[in-house]
C-alpha cells in the first residue's frame, strides 16, 4: 500500500484540503472489468461508472473522490499537476487500486503496455465534476471541504485502509 501527500500547486489543491493521501493498493491481476463491478456495486461503497484509461491531461474533481481500479494494461500516471516540482508520478499495471480524493490533480503520463483502462467509481449517490486547475474556475477549496470522507472502504467495506485515516 502506497499512501502519498502531496502538496497544492497552483490552482490544484491535491491534498492539503483533507489531508488525506492517495492510497495505491498494489495487487496481482486476478478479475475482470465485470467481476470488479460486481464487487463495487456488491461493497456498496462507490457506483462504477465508466471503464476507460485516464485523460492525458490533469483534472480532478470537487465534488467526490475517485476509486479506480486498474482492469488491464500498465500505465505511468502523475499525481499533483505535471508542472508541480512535488508532483508524485507512478506506474500502476492491471490489479491495482487507486483511491483519489477530492482536489488530487492526476493524468495519464504513459500508457506503458496492453491497453491500459480502470473501472471508475464514485460515492453512491453523488455527482462528480471536472476542474482543470485554472484560474478561470476559481477557488475550489469550499467544495472539497463539504466532501465527506468514506465511512467504509471502497474495496474491503467494514475494514481497509481507507478507514485507517
Amino acid at each position: 500500500l502506497t499512501r502519498q501527500q502531496i502538496p497544492p500547486w497552483s490552482h490544484n489543491p491535491n491534498t492539503s484540503i483533507q489531508h488525506k493521501p492517495l492510497l495505491i493498493y498494489a495487487f496481482q491481476p486476478t478479475a475482470t472489468a465485470s467481476e470488479i463491478t460486481q464487487h463495487l456495486i456488491k461493497t456498496g461503497v462507490v457506483e462504477p461508472q465508466w471503464i476507460y484509461s485516464m485523460y492525458p491531461y490533469s483534472h480532478f474533481h470537487s465534488t467526490g473522490h475517485e476509486a479506480l481500479n486498474i482492469v488491464s494494461g500498465k500505465a505511468k500516471l502523475c499525481f499533483g499537476h505535471e508542472d508541480n516540482p512535488e508532483r508524485f508520478e507512478a506506474v500502476v499495471a492491471s490489479g491495482d487500486v487507486l483511491v483519489v480524493h477530492a482536489g488530487v490533480a492526476h493524468r495519464l503520463l504513459a500508457g506503458i503496455e496492453g491497453g491500459f483502462k480502470m473501472v471508475g467509481a464514485y460515492p453512491k449517490g453523488k455527482e462528480w465534476d471536472m476542474c482543470y486547475g485554472i484560474e478561470e474556475e476559481g477557488n475550489k477549496s469550499p467544495e472539497i471541504r463539504k466532501v465527506s470522507w468514506f465511512e467504509r472502504d471502497p474495496l474491503y467495506g467494514d475494514r481497509g485502509p481507507v478507514l485507517d485515516l
